[in-house]
């Protein structure tokens, strides 16, 4: 922007100075010649004079001598003599002579001025003046020198001012540009000082307004999810005291383990929303990534990973339990070979429970599924299948919040941020066992990553078996 400022103001200037100097320059010239011609014409009359001394040449060429000291005035007599030095061609002084008008002609090496004169007996004698180029163009270099030289100032001055003007608008907008960087990347508190021209101050004080109401509008949208949450203890307390009257029954371990959890996460909940961007900024750099809620991943931490084959084996003994209860044949599968993700692992428990949790609520009771783990070259493929339905419109299903099948639409997004997060992607289909097909590619963390092609020596598959039954 600094230089197109300079550029603008360099051509402005160069063609208004052209436009200007160019006319100047040439009626200075013009001004010059004028002169000298003028200055001709009265020496041609200060020597009309002697003619009327006679046409004797001794005495005019006396004459002639003590008036010209130049040596450029040249008197043409009736009878074809002449006094003095003529530049002036025969056809010039014929025209003088017979139109017996005064004559300005160009000569080689200046011009010359002709003024004829009539004597007696109607005779006509020419006083000849010759302008030479040097008197002509007298001063006119040092004149356009002059005229160039304050060109050039005034360009290189233009140009200085523009670019000091530039260098202000171009400060403040990179003041802006860096505070909304900063304010994008979660820096709340990032104001600037409005500087620069009135606009960009203009810009300035509506930012820093926009900032005071973004942290405005996230501290209540805090403190409504905090209060939201709150509201959900007196249920889950409930639910909790129901479970323990229940008594000893198989399921009553896995009851109260999974109100335990969401007592859990409830907990994470309040507390991650009522934690400010700026402090969740700082924990994230420092390597301590903010639990997942349910409605969204936040990207992976530096420094976090986990064994997606180790997560999915205990989230499926976990889901196991109760698809005994429903009749539903689970099994699991995962490779023998190290699985490791830039991700926490209860992120990738999020991934797990959300699209397993989607089998159990879109598809009957006794419907399979099948969760498996494999690694290719570069990625960790997480995939769940089952015998339901299916998915008419996988991409009705990946639009977050429209599901189309009466829920919130959040698992799969869950799934798809957490796979985006490592730069990884979702794919849903129909699968082999006629129903659904959820397939999750994570990226291998960088240090585990082989070149594409390579074997994996001692690579080989087998069934691992989660805790609980599961077909």
């Amino acid at each position: 922007m600094r230089s197109a400022l300079a550029t603008v103001a360099l051509a402005v200037t160069v063609m208004v100075t052209v436009s200007f100097l160019v006319p100047l320059a040439l009626l200075l010239r013009t001004h010059v010649q004028t002169q000298a011609m003028l200055a001709a014409e009265q020496r041609v009359n200060t020597a009309m004079p002697l003619l009327t001394l006679g046409t004797d040449q001794a005495d005019l060429a006396k004459a002639v001598a003590r008036a010209d000291t130049t040596g450029q005035l040249c008197i043409h007599l009736p009878d074809g003599s002449r006094l003095g030095t003529t530049h002036a061609e025969t056809p010039l002084l014929n025209r003088a002579t017979q139109g017996r008008t005064a004559l300005i002609g160009d000569v080689p090496g200046g011009r010359d001025y002709l003024q004829p004169v009539l004597l007696g007996h109607d005779q006509i004698a020419v006083i000849e003046e010759f302008v030479p180029n040097s008197e002509l163009n007298r001063g006119l270099t040092r004149a356009w020198t002059i005229m160039a030289l304050l060109a050039t100032g005034l360009v290189i001055g233009s140009v200085l001012v523009a670019d000091r003007l530039g260098a202000r608008v171009v400060r403040a907008s990179r003041k802006l540009s860096h505070a909304a960087a900063a304010l994008g990347a979660g820096d709340l508190d990032i104001r600037v000082e409005p500087t620069g021209p009135p606009d960009l101050r203009a810009v300035g004080d509506a930012f820093n307004t926009m900032a005071d109401r973004v942290r405005q509008l996230l501290a209540t949208e805090r403190e409504l999810v905090a209060d939201l949450s709150h509201r959900l203890r007196t249920p889950m307390t409930a639910l909790r005291l129901a479970a323990e009257r229940i008594g000893p029954t198989p399921a009553a371990p896995q009851l109260a383990k999974a109100v335990e959890q969401l007592e859990d996460e409830l907990d994470a909940i309040i507390v991650a929303a009522r934690t400010p961007l700026s402090t969740r900024s700082t924990r994230a750099e420092s390597g301590v990534a903010p639990r997942a809620t349910g409605t969204g991943l936040p990207g992976p931490a530096p420094g976090e990973s986990c064994q997606v084959s180790e997560v999915a084996a205990h989230r499926v003994g976990f889901w196991a339990v109760l698809a005994e209860q429903q009749g539903r044949v689970c099994t699991f599968e995962a490779t023998d070979e190290p699985t490791p993700v830039q991700l926490p692992g209860d992120h990738v428990a999020a991934v797990v429970d959300a699209l397993v949790g989607n089998v159990f609520r879109h598809t009957p009771d006794g419907t399979r599924f099948a969760v498996s783990v494999r690694r290719t070259a570069q990625s960790v493929v997480l995939v769940v299948e089952d015998d339901g339905p299916g998915i008419a419109d996988p991409a009705v299903a990946l639009s977050r919040g429209t599901s189309g099948a009466g829920s919130t639409g959040l698992g799969l997004d869950i799934a798809r941020s957490a796979a985006e997060s490592t730069r990884g992607r979702l794919r849903i289909g129909p699968g082999p066992l006629g129903g659904a097909r959820v397939e999750v590619d994570l990226a291998l963390a960088a240090q585990d990553r082989r070149p594409l092609g390579r074997p994996w020596r001692n690579r080989r598959r087998g069934t691992q078996k989660p805790r609980g039954r599961h077909g």
